[in-house]
C-alpha cells in the first residue's frame, strides 16, 4: 500500500470491500486483498480508504482515447476489420517489471487523467465515431470495474459491444459482475509459472487461470489469450508446451492464442527484444498441441496473422500486422470454400478499418 498522494477532484463509492475490526478496510476486488488505513491507497493506487469507506478515485476520467483496429487488442476472431474506441485510466493491480504501458499503468501523476469521460459520453462518442465496440484497455478494467460496468451499460443500450483487455487478476464475485457486462475479453496470460508471476509481476498465476476457465466455460464472453514472450524469462519449449497443453485441456482448441513480441521497457531495458524466430517456434508448439487459432503479434508476419479454416485449411482471413489483406468468410463466419463455421463473432464484412490509430478528444467526438 502507498500513502495518499495529491487528492483527485472527486471520488466515487467503491464496491467489493469490508471493514476490519482494527478500523482499516479490506479491498475484496482482487487477490491482493489490500488492507488500508484512512487516506491510504492500494497497490493499484486508484482505490483508497476515504472517510471510512472504499472509493474509486479515477471514475469519470481517462488517460486518453484512440480509435483502433480491433486486431490491436488483440482480437482476431471478434468482428474482424472493425474499429474500437479504446481508453484506459491510471494504475494497475499488478506490478510487471516489463510493462509496455508503464506510463499509464504505473502513473502517479494525476494529470495523466486528461479527458473527462462520463459513461453516456463514451457510448455516444463510440456511435458517432462508427466504432463497433469500446475497449477498456491500456491499464486494466479490473481496477476501475465500477466505471467500466456503467460505461458498458450505456454502450449496450446503443448496440455497442464491450471489450475487456485484462490480466484477469480478480476475485470471483467482482469477476462475475464485471464480465456479465462484457462481450469479449483478451486475457494477458503473462507466463505459465508462478515463479514468473511472483518475481516479475508481484502476483500469482492461479487466479488468472481461474478467470480463463470461468470466462470460457461459464460465460458467453468471446475470449482470446495473449502471452508476451520475453527472451530467457517465459519462452522455453517446456513452458510453451505446458501452456499450450493446459489451454487445450481446460479451454479447448478454439480459444485463440496470441504470442506477442516484447520490446525493452520500464524496468527491463536490459533484456533484448523478442526474435521473430521465437514467435514462430512458439506458434508451432501451440499448433502441434492441437490449438487451431495461434497468432503472432507486434511483428509483420502474414503466416502468423492468418486465420485458417479448421476444416479445409483455406486461409479465410489473411493479415499482415493489423491489416486485413483477404477475407473469405460469410456474414455468419462460415468458410466460403467449404461452409465450415468458425468460432468467434462475425458480421457482414465491409471495408476494414485498417492499421490506423486515431487519437481523439472525447469532448470533440461527443
Amino acid at each position: 500500500m502507498e500513502a495518499a498522494g495529491p487528492a483527485l477532484a472527486s471520488s466515487h463509492p467503491g464496491r467489493w470491500w469490508h471493514a476490519l475490526a482494527d478500523g482499516r478496510v479490506q479491498c475484496d476486488l482482487c487477490p491482493r486483498d489490500c488492507r488500508l488505513h484512512e487516506g491510504q491507497r492500494g497497490l493499484c493506487f486508484v482505490r483508497k480508504m476515504e472517510q471510512g469507506r472504499m472509493v474509486l478515485t479515477t471514475y469519470g476520467r481517462s488517460s486518453g482515447f484512440c480509435v483502433d483496429p480491433i486486431e490491436k487488442k488483440p482480437l482476431n476472431n471478434f468482428f474482424p476489420g472493425t474499429s474500437v474506441l479504446s481508453f484506459g485510466t491510471a494504475g494497475c493491480n499488478l506490478a510487471c517489471k516489463f510493462c509496455q504501458n508503464w506510463d499509464i499503468s504505473r502513473s502517479r501523476e494525476m494529470d495523466r487523467l486528461q479527458d473527462a469521460a462520463a459513461p453516456e459520453a463514451i457510448a455516444q462518442a463510440a456511435v458517432k465515431l462508427g466504432c463497433k465496440s469500446v475497449a477498456y484497455t491500456y491499464n486494466d478494467p479490473v481496477i476501475f470495474a465500477e466505471y467500466a460496468m456503467d460505461i458498458a451499460d450505456a454502450c449496450r443500450a446503443r448496440g455497442v459491444q464491450n471489450v475487456a483487455v485484462t490480466a484477469g487478476y480478480i476475485h470471483a464475485e467482482p469477476r462475475r459482475e464485471l464480465y456479465a457486462k462484457m462481450d469479449a475479453a483478451n486475457v494477458d496470460l503473462k507466463a505459465f509459472t508462478d515463479d514468473f508471476y511472483f518475481k516479475l509481476c508481484g502476483g500469482h498465476l492461479q487466479p488468472v487461470l481461474d478467470t480463463l476457465v470461468y470466462l470460457v466455460k461459464e460465460t458467453q464472453v468471446w475470449t482470446e489469450i495473449t502471452t508476451l514472450l520475453i527472451p530467457g524469462k517465459n519462452d522455453s519449449d517446456a513452458e510453451l508446451e505446458a501452456e499450450s497443453r493446459w489451454i487445450m485441456e481446460h479451454l479447448g482448441p478454439d480459444v485463440p492464442l496470441h504470442f506477442s513480441a516484447f520490446h525493452p521497457d520500464w524496468k527491463m531495458t536490459d533484456v533484448p527484444a523478442t526474435p521473430h524466430a521465437t514467435l514462430t517456434r512458439a506458434r508451432e508448439i501451440a499448433l502441434r498441441a492441437g490449438l487451431r487459432y495461434v497468432y503472432t503479434g507486434n511483428v509483420h508476419d502474414e503466416g502468423g496473422g492468418t486465420t485458417s479454416c479448421p476444416s479445409c485449411g483455406a486461409p479465410v482471413i489473411v493479415r499482415d500486422w493489423y491489416q486485413i489483406k483477404s477475407y473469405q468468410l460469410n456474414e455468419q463466419g462460415a468458410c466460403l470454400a467449404c461452409g465450415a463455421q468458425l468460432p468467434g463473432r462475425y458480421q457482414k464484412f465491409g471495408k476494414p478499418f485498417g492499421p490506423r490509430r486515431i487519437p481523439v478528444r472525447l469532448s470533440a467526438a461527443a
